[in-house]
Protein backbone atom coordinates (compact mmCIF):
# COMPACT_ATOMS: atom_id res chain seq x y z
CA UNK A 1 0.00 0.00 0.00
CA UNK A 2 0.87 3.84 -0.87
CA UNK A 3 1.73 5.59 1.89
CA UNK A 4 0.66 9.15 1.70
CA UNK A 5 2.97 11.95 2.17
CA UNK A 6 2.78 14.32 5.06
CA UNK A 7 1.83 17.38 3.17
CA UNK A 8 -0.91 15.67 1.28
CA UNK A 9 -3.41 15.11 4.63
CA UNK A 10 -4.16 19.10 4.33
CA UNK A 11 -4.82 18.00 0.72
CA UNK A 12 -3.49 21.47 -0.84
CA UNK A 13 0.48 21.67 -1.68
CA UNK A 14 2.11 24.56 -2.24
CA UNK A 15 3.95 22.96 -5.89
CA UNK A 16 6.66 23.92 -8.53
CA UNK A 17 4.94 23.14 -12.16
CA UNK A 18 7.60 21.44 -14.02
CA UNK A 19 5.66 21.87 -16.92
CA UNK A 20 6.33 25.27 -17.90
CA UNK A 21 9.70 26.72 -18.93
CA UNK A 22 9.36 29.47 -16.04
CA UNK A 23 8.91 26.89 -13.36
CA UNK A 24 5.82 28.86 -11.24
CA UNK A 25 6.60 28.39 -7.74
CA UNK A 26 3.49 30.53 -6.75
CA UNK A 27 0.90 27.63 -7.28
CA UNK A 28 -1.26 25.44 -5.19
CA UNK A 29 -2.67 21.97 -5.65
CA UNK A 30 -5.70 19.91 -4.10
CA UNK A 31 -5.41 16.20 -4.54
CA UNK A 32 -8.66 14.88 -4.09
CA UNK A 33 -10.30 12.73 -6.78
CA UNK A 34 -7.69 14.35 -9.35
CA UNK A 35 -5.01 16.70 -9.37
CA UNK A 36 -6.52 20.47 -9.37
CA UNK A 37 -4.59 23.77 -9.48
CA UNK A 38 -6.20 25.53 -6.43
CA UNK A 39 -4.30 28.46 -6.54
CA UNK A 40 -2.37 30.34 -9.21
CA UNK A 41 -3.25 31.16 -12.48
CA UNK A 42 -1.25 28.89 -15.41
CA UNK A 43 -2.82 26.82 -18.42
CA UNK A 44 0.53 24.95 -18.61
CA UNK A 45 0.16 23.79 -14.93
CA UNK A 46 -3.63 22.74 -15.66
CA UNK A 47 -2.95 21.02 -18.60
CA UNK A 48 -0.11 19.16 -17.21
CA UNK A 49 -1.91 17.95 -14.25
CA UNK A 50 -4.46 17.18 -16.21
CA UNK A 51 -2.18 14.14 -17.90
CA UNK A 52 -1.51 12.73 -14.34
CA UNK A 53 -3.97 10.26 -11.97
CA UNK A 54 -4.44 11.09 -8.46
CA UNK A 55 -3.10 8.03 -7.45
CA UNK A 56 0.46 6.20 -8.05
CA UNK A 57 0.38 4.63 -11.11
CA UNK A 58 0.02 0.93 -11.32
CA UNK A 59 1.10 0.75 -15.25
CA UNK A 60 4.01 -2.65 -15.90
CA UNK A 61 7.20 -2.31 -18.06
CA UNK A 62 6.92 -3.87 -21.52
CA UNK A 63 9.07 -5.92 -23.77
CA UNK A 64 7.25 -5.93 -27.10
CA UNK A 65 3.95 -5.01 -25.73
CA UNK A 66 3.48 -7.46 -23.39
CA UNK A 67 3.96 -6.85 -19.32
CA UNK A 68 6.81 -7.77 -17.61
CA UNK A 69 8.88 -7.31 -14.53
CA UNK A 70 11.13 -4.19 -14.57
CA UNK A 71 14.16 -6.34 -14.35
CA UNK A 72 13.40 -7.94 -18.19
CA UNK A 73 12.39 -4.53 -19.15
CA UNK A 74 15.94 -3.05 -18.57
CA UNK A 75 17.67 -6.57 -19.52
CA UNK A 76 16.08 -6.60 -22.77
CA UNK A 77 17.13 -2.27 -23.25
CA UNK A 78 20.22 -3.22 -22.34
CA UNK A 79 20.58 -5.79 -25.29
CA UNK A 80 19.33 -3.47 -27.49
CA UNK A 81 22.17 -0.68 -26.35
CA UNK A 82 24.90 -3.04 -26.60
CA UNK A 83 24.31 -4.20 -29.73
CA UNK A 84 23.99 -1.23 -31.54
CA UNK A 85 26.65 0.67 -33.13
CA UNK A 86 25.42 3.90 -32.75
CA UNK A 87 22.55 4.81 -30.17
CA UNK A 88 20.40 7.98 -30.24
CA UNK A 89 19.14 9.24 -26.98
CA UNK A 90 16.28 11.43 -28.01
CA UNK A 91 13.57 13.49 -26.00
CA UNK A 92 15.47 14.24 -22.80
CA UNK A 93 12.50 15.38 -20.41
CA UNK A 94 14.18 14.91 -16.84
CA UNK A 95 15.42 16.73 -14.33
CA UNK A 96 19.21 17.05 -13.10
CA UNK A 97 19.66 13.80 -11.54
CA UNK A 98 17.78 11.68 -14.81
CA UNK A 99 20.08 14.07 -16.81
CA UNK A 100 23.40 13.29 -14.64
CA UNK A 101 22.41 9.61 -14.98
CA UNK A 102 21.51 9.54 -18.88
CA UNK A 103 25.26 11.16 -19.39
CA UNK A 104 27.16 8.42 -17.60
CA UNK A 105 24.77 5.91 -20.31
CA UNK A 106 26.15 8.00 -23.18
CA UNK A 107 29.25 8.17 -22.39
CA UNK A 108 29.17 4.36 -22.13
CA UNK A 109 27.27 3.79 -25.04
CA UNK A 110 28.98 5.93 -27.37
CA UNK A 111 25.12 7.88 -27.92
CA UNK A 112 24.74 10.96 -29.82
CA UNK A 113 22.36 13.40 -27.42
CA UNK A 114 19.77 15.59 -29.29
CA UNK A 115 16.36 16.83 -27.23
CA UNK A 116 12.78 17.00 -29.29
CA UNK A 117 12.50 20.46 -29.67
CA UNK A 118 13.03 20.49 -33.20
CA UNK A 119 15.95 22.39 -32.83
CA UNK A 120 15.34 25.32 -30.81
CA UNK A 121 17.28 24.89 -27.94
CA UNK A 122 20.35 24.84 -30.12
CA UNK A 123 19.54 27.96 -31.31
CA UNK A 124 20.29 29.96 -28.76
CA UNK A 125 23.27 27.68 -27.73
CA UNK A 126 24.93 27.84 -31.09
CA UNK A 127 24.53 32.20 -31.11
CA UNK A 128 25.92 32.01 -27.80
CA UNK A 129 29.09 29.69 -28.53
CA UNK A 130 29.51 31.83 -31.86
CA UNK A 131 29.25 35.74 -29.83
CA UNK A 132 28.23 35.41 -26.52
CA UNK A 133 25.38 37.41 -24.90
CA UNK A 134 23.64 39.59 -22.05
CA UNK A 135 21.41 37.78 -20.12
CA UNK A 136 18.50 38.90 -17.40
CA UNK A 137 17.34 36.80 -14.59
CA UNK A 138 13.10 36.94 -13.82
CA UNK A 139 14.23 38.77 -10.58
CA UNK A 140 16.41 41.47 -12.44
CA UNK A 141 13.09 42.27 -15.25
CA UNK A 142 10.90 42.67 -12.44
CA UNK A 143 12.17 44.90 -10.24
CA UNK A 144 14.24 46.75 -13.11
CA UNK A 145 12.89 46.77 -16.15
CA UNK A 146 11.23 49.81 -17.35
CA UNK A 147 10.98 48.95 -20.90
CA UNK A 148 10.42 45.08 -22.12
CA UNK A 149 10.48 44.55 -26.11
CA UNK A 150 8.38 41.39 -27.02
CA UNK A 151 10.52 40.26 -30.60
CA UNK A 152 7.58 38.67 -33.21
CA UNK A 153 4.83 37.95 -30.75
CA UNK A 154 3.91 37.77 -26.60
CA UNK A 155 5.51 34.68 -24.78
CA UNK A 156 2.97 31.81 -25.35
CA UNK A 157 1.95 28.59 -24.48
CA UNK A 158 4.80 27.19 -21.86
CA UNK A 159 6.21 30.95 -21.03
CA UNK A 160 2.71 32.64 -21.33
CA UNK A 161 2.81 33.89 -17.45
CA UNK A 162 6.01 35.68 -18.51
CA UNK A 163 4.06 38.86 -17.29
CA UNK A 164 3.35 37.98 -14.49
CA UNK A 165 6.45 36.86 -13.24
CA UNK A 166 8.10 39.79 -14.27
CA UNK A 167 5.85 41.92 -12.23
CA UNK A 168 4.48 43.58 -15.57
CA UNK A 169 1.75 45.72 -13.34
CA UNK A 170 3.17 45.54 -10.01
CA UNK A 171 4.78 48.75 -8.27
CA UNK A 172 8.10 47.51 -8.47
CA UNK A 173 8.85 49.95 -11.31
CA UNK A 174 6.38 52.12 -11.47
CA UNK A 175 6.40 53.01 -14.75
CA UNK A 176 7.08 49.89 -17.93
CA UNK A 177 6.67 50.40 -21.07
CA UNK A 178 5.80 46.87 -23.18
CA UNK A 179 6.38 47.01 -27.08
CA UNK A 180 6.01 44.66 -29.72
CA UNK A 181 7.88 44.56 -32.59
CA UNK A 182 6.09 42.09 -35.51
CA UNK A 183 3.25 39.76 -34.03
CA UNK A 184 -0.37 38.60 -35.12
CA UNK A 185 -3.95 40.51 -34.50
CA UNK A 186 -4.18 38.42 -31.57
CA UNK A 187 -0.86 39.91 -29.88
CA UNK A 188 -1.77 42.87 -30.89
CA UNK A 189 -5.23 42.53 -28.59
CA UNK A 190 -3.45 40.72 -25.71
CA UNK A 191 -0.70 43.37 -25.73
CA UNK A 192 -3.38 46.18 -25.23
CA UNK A 193 -5.07 44.02 -22.36
CA UNK A 194 -1.54 44.90 -20.65
CA UNK A 195 -2.09 48.48 -21.35
CA UNK A 196 -4.67 47.96 -18.75
CA UNK A 197 -2.19 46.95 -15.59
CA UNK A 198 -1.33 49.52 -13.29
CA UNK A 199 1.84 51.83 -14.50
CA UNK A 200 1.81 50.12 -17.84
CA UNK A 201 2.11 51.63 -21.07
CA UNK A 202 2.29 49.95 -24.53
CA UNK A 203 3.10 50.03 -27.99
CA UNK A 204 2.90 47.97 -31.33
CA UNK A 205 5.76 48.16 -34.00
CA UNK A 206 5.24 46.32 -37.17
CA UNK A 207 8.01 44.73 -38.82
CA UNK A 208 9.99 46.43 -42.14
CA UNK A 209 9.89 43.11 -44.28
CA UNK A 210 10.81 39.76 -42.41
CA UNK A 211 11.90 39.97 -38.87
CA UNK A 212 15.87 39.10 -40.26
CA UNK A 213 15.98 42.25 -42.07
CA UNK A 214 13.83 44.43 -39.45
CA UNK A 215 15.97 43.56 -36.16
CA UNK A 216 19.37 43.76 -38.54
CA UNK A 217 17.92 47.58 -39.16
CA UNK A 218 16.84 48.16 -35.72
CA UNK A 219 20.55 46.83 -35.04
CA UNK A 220 21.70 49.90 -37.20
CA UNK A 221 19.32 52.78 -35.81
CA UNK A 222 20.51 51.41 -31.94
CA UNK A 223 24.35 52.16 -33.36
CA UNK A 224 23.23 55.12 -34.84
CA UNK A 225 24.77 54.18 -37.95
CA UNK A 226 23.72 55.82 -41.27
CA UNK A 227 20.01 53.89 -42.79
CA UNK A 228 18.90 55.74 -45.60
CA UNK A 229 15.05 55.95 -45.31
CA UNK A 230 14.98 54.46 -41.93
CA UNK A 231 10.79 53.95 -41.24
CA UNK A 232 10.40 56.40 -38.33
CA UNK A 233 8.66 53.63 -36.24
CA UNK A 234 11.97 51.32 -35.64
CA UNK A 235 14.15 54.50 -34.99
CA UNK A 236 11.46 55.76 -32.54
CA UNK A 237 11.93 52.24 -30.59
CA UNK A 238 15.70 52.58 -31.16
CA UNK A 239 15.76 55.31 -29.60
CA UNK A 240 13.14 54.41 -26.56
CA UNK A 241 15.88 51.54 -26.34
CA UNK A 242 18.73 54.31 -25.57
CA UNK A 243 16.93 55.97 -23.79
CA UNK A 244 15.79 53.25 -21.27
CA UNK A 245 17.18 52.81 -17.49
CA UNK A 246 17.34 48.56 -18.11
CA UNK A 247 15.77 47.25 -21.14
CA UNK A 248 14.89 43.71 -22.09
CA UNK A 249 14.32 41.97 -25.74
CA UNK A 250 12.39 38.98 -25.00
CA UNK A 251 11.90 36.36 -27.31
CA UNK A 252 11.11 32.38 -27.78
CA UNK A 253 13.58 30.68 -29.46
CA UNK A 254 10.83 27.59 -30.89
CA UNK A 255 8.92 30.42 -32.83
CA UNK A 256 12.43 31.94 -34.03
CA UNK A 257 12.57 31.09 -38.26
CA UNK A 258 15.06 28.64 -39.90
CA UNK A 259 18.38 29.94 -39.03
CA UNK A 260 16.84 31.67 -35.80
CA UNK A 261 20.34 31.46 -34.32
CA UNK A 262 21.20 35.15 -36.89
CA UNK A 263 18.41 36.92 -35.19
CA UNK A 264 19.53 35.95 -31.69
CA UNK A 265 23.11 36.94 -32.47
CA UNK A 266 21.75 40.16 -33.97
CA UNK A 267 19.91 41.29 -30.73
CA UNK A 268 23.12 40.15 -28.75
CA UNK A 269 24.53 43.54 -31.12
CA UNK A 270 21.54 45.86 -29.86
CA UNK A 271 22.46 44.69 -26.36
CA UNK A 272 26.46 45.15 -26.38
CA UNK A 273 25.67 48.52 -27.95
CA UNK A 274 23.40 49.52 -25.37
CA UNK A 275 25.23 47.89 -22.57
CA UNK A 276 28.20 50.42 -23.35
CA UNK A 277 25.76 53.61 -21.80
CA UNK A 278 23.84 51.84 -19.93
CA UNK A 279 21.58 48.33 -18.91
CA UNK A 280 20.42 45.56 -21.48
CA UNK A 281 19.71 42.45 -21.83
CA UNK A 282 18.08 39.87 -23.65
CA UNK A 283 15.64 36.63 -22.44
CA UNK A 284 15.00 33.76 -24.82
CA UNK A 285 12.35 31.55 -23.42
CA UNK A 286 12.66 27.86 -24.09
CA UNK A 287 14.10 24.46 -23.00
CA UNK A 288 11.15 23.38 -22.05
CA UNK A 289 10.14 19.70 -21.00
CA UNK A 290 13.56 19.14 -19.79
CA UNK A 291 15.60 20.06 -22.53
CA UNK A 292 17.50 23.20 -20.54
CA UNK A 293 18.32 21.65 -17.75
CA UNK A 294 19.47 18.39 -19.76
CA UNK A 295 21.86 20.94 -21.77
CA UNK A 296 22.87 22.42 -18.61
CA UNK A 297 24.04 19.43 -16.96
CA UNK A 298 26.06 17.98 -20.34
CA UNK A 299 27.97 21.32 -20.49
CA UNK A 300 28.77 20.91 -16.75
CA UNK A 301 29.88 17.43 -17.12
CA UNK A 302 31.75 17.27 -20.20
CA UNK A 303 31.93 21.09 -21.47
CA UNK A 304 29.84 20.71 -24.65
CA UNK A 305 26.29 20.96 -24.69
CA UNK A 306 23.66 18.64 -26.34
CA UNK A 307 24.18 17.49 -30.11
CA UNK A 308 27.02 16.10 -28.49
CA UNK A 309 28.83 12.31 -27.73
CA UNK A 310 31.56 10.43 -26.67
CA UNK A 311 32.65 9.15 -29.42
CA UNK A 312 35.96 6.90 -31.06
CA UNK A 313 37.92 10.27 -31.44
CA UNK A 314 36.71 11.60 -27.78
CA UNK A 315 33.80 14.32 -27.43
CA UNK A 316 32.50 15.30 -30.09
CA UNK A 317 29.89 18.31 -30.98
CA UNK A 318 28.32 18.64 -34.25
CA UNK A 319 25.34 20.94 -33.69
CA UNK A 320 24.19 20.29 -37.37
CA UNK A 321 24.99 16.92 -38.12
CA UNK A 322 23.58 15.47 -35.01
CA UNK A 323 19.63 16.45 -35.22
CA UNK A 324 17.32 13.89 -34.77
CA UNK A 325 16.04 14.00 -38.07
CA UNK A 326 18.85 14.21 -40.32
CA UNK A 327 20.16 11.25 -38.27
CA UNK A 328 17.48 8.97 -38.78
CA UNK A 329 16.83 10.21 -42.46
CA UNK A 330 20.81 8.84 -43.35
CA UNK A 331 20.17 6.22 -41.10
CA UNK A 332 22.94 7.33 -39.21
CA UNK A 333 22.23 5.78 -35.62
CA UNK A 334 20.91 2.21 -35.13
CA UNK A 335 18.87 2.25 -32.37
CA UNK A 336 16.46 5.16 -30.27
CA UNK A 337 16.55 5.29 -26.45
CA UNK A 338 13.51 8.52 -26.37
CA UNK A 339 12.94 10.04 -22.67
CA UNK A 340 10.14 11.54 -21.81
CA UNK A 341 9.30 12.15 -17.97
CA UNK A 342 7.04 15.10 -18.20
CA UNK A 343 4.91 15.10 -21.41
CA UNK A 344 2.92 11.94 -22.35
CA UNK A 345 2.41 13.83 -26.10
CA UNK A 346 6.16 14.32 -26.59
CA UNK A 347 6.47 10.94 -28.98
CA UNK A 348 9.38 9.54 -30.41
CA UNK A 349 9.52 10.06 -34.46
CA UNK A 350 8.57 7.59 -36.16
CA UNK A 351 11.13 5.08 -37.05
CA UNK A 352 11.62 1.05 -37.00
CA UNK A 353 15.03 0.88 -35.42
CA UNK A 354 15.07 -0.76 -31.75
CA UNK A 355 13.23 1.41 -29.40
CA UNK A 356 13.56 1.94 -26.02
CA UNK A 357 11.04 4.44 -24.62
CA UNK A 358 11.69 6.09 -20.83
CA UNK A 359 8.47 7.78 -19.65
CA UNK A 360 4.91 8.43 -18.99
CA UNK A 361 2.73 5.62 -18.73
CA UNK A 362 1.23 6.96 -21.75
CA UNK A 363 3.66 6.60 -24.17
CA UNK A 364 3.56 2.42 -23.79
CA UNK A 365 1.35 1.97 -26.81
CA UNK A 366 4.33 3.77 -28.89
CA UNK A 367 6.68 1.11 -28.17
CA UNK A 368 4.60 -2.22 -28.49
CA UNK A 369 5.96 -4.01 -30.98
CA UNK A 370 8.81 -6.21 -31.72
CA UNK A 371 11.63 -4.60 -30.85
CA UNK A 372 10.48 -2.19 -28.30
CA UNK A 373 11.26 -2.03 -24.61
CA UNK A 374 9.16 0.73 -22.78
CA UNK A 375 9.52 1.53 -19.49
CA UNK A 376 7.12 3.71 -17.41
CA UNK A 377 9.24 6.27 -14.68
CA UNK A 378 8.09 8.62 -12.06
CA UNK A 379 7.45 12.43 -13.26
CA UNK A 380 9.40 14.81 -10.83
CA UNK A 381 6.96 17.50 -9.48
CA UNK A 382 4.21 14.79 -9.50
CA UNK A 383 5.61 11.71 -7.99
CA UNK A 384 8.78 12.12 -6.37
CA UNK A 385 11.05 15.00 -5.97
CA UNK A 386 13.47 16.57 -8.41
CA UNK A 387 14.95 19.87 -9.67
CA UNK A 388 14.86 22.09 -12.82
CA UNK A 389 17.00 24.64 -14.36
CA UNK A 390 14.47 27.60 -15.09
CA UNK A 391 14.44 29.62 -18.52
CA UNK A 392 16.31 32.76 -17.54
CA UNK A 393 19.72 29.96 -17.12
CA UNK A 394 21.25 29.95 -13.79
CA UNK A 395 18.09 29.47 -11.46
CA UNK A 396 17.37 26.19 -10.13
CA UNK A 397 14.42 25.08 -8.28
CA UNK A 398 13.30 22.09 -6.44
CA UNK A 399 10.13 19.62 -7.21
CA UNK A 400 8.16 18.50 -4.50
CA UNK A 401 6.00 15.77 -4.99
CA UNK A 402 2.59 15.70 -4.88
CA UNK A 403 2.25 11.82 -3.61
CA UNK A 404 4.73 8.55 -3.48
CA UNK A 405 4.83 7.26 -6.79
CA UNK A 406 5.15 3.12 -7.14
CA UNK A 407 7.09 4.25 -10.26
CA UNK A 408 11.10 3.77 -10.42
CA UNK A 409 12.62 7.11 -11.29
CA UNK A 410 14.47 7.68 -14.10
CA UNK A 411 17.71 7.84 -12.73
CA UNK A 412 17.59 4.55 -10.93
CA UNK A 413 16.32 2.50 -14.42
CA UNK A 414 19.51 3.97 -16.26
CA UNK A 415 21.73 2.93 -13.24
CA UNK A 416 20.10 -0.12 -13.68
CA UNK A 417 20.43 -0.09 -17.73
CA UNK A 418 24.49 1.05 -17.20
CA UNK A 419 24.65 -2.10 -14.74
CA UNK A 420 23.16 -4.24 -17.25
CA UNK A 421 24.95 -3.05 -20.46
CA UNK A 422 28.56 -3.32 -18.57
CA UNK A 423 27.64 -7.13 -17.29
CA UNK A 424 26.62 -7.60 -21.19
CA UNK A 425 30.11 -6.61 -22.34
CA UNK A 426 31.94 -8.38 -19.76
CA UNK A 427 29.70 -11.66 -20.55
CA UNK A 428 30.84 -11.32 -24.35
CA UNK A 429 34.44 -10.56 -23.28
CA UNK A 430 34.90 -13.76 -21.10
Amino acid sequence: MTEPLPAIQSGLIRWTCPFCVLLCDNLRVRVGASLELAEGECESARAGLARFPATPSNAKPQVGGRDCELADAVAAAAAILVASGQPLFGGLGTDVAGARALYRLACATGAICDPADDGALMRGVRALQDRGGFSATLAEVRTRADLIVCLDGLPTGDAAEFFARAGVGESVVPQRHVMLLGGTAADVAALAALGGRGGVTTEAVPLQGDLFSTVALLSALVARRAVRDGPAALAALAERLREARYAVIVGQTGRLPAQGELIIEMVGRIVGTLNTGQRAAAMWLGGGNGAGTVNEVFTWLSGLPLRSRAGPSGLEHEPLCFDTPRLLADGAVDSLLWVSSFDATCAPPATRLPLILLGHPGLAPLASRSGGAFIPVSTPGIGSTGHLFRADGGVLLPLDSLYRDTLPTLDRVLADLLLGVQALRARSAA
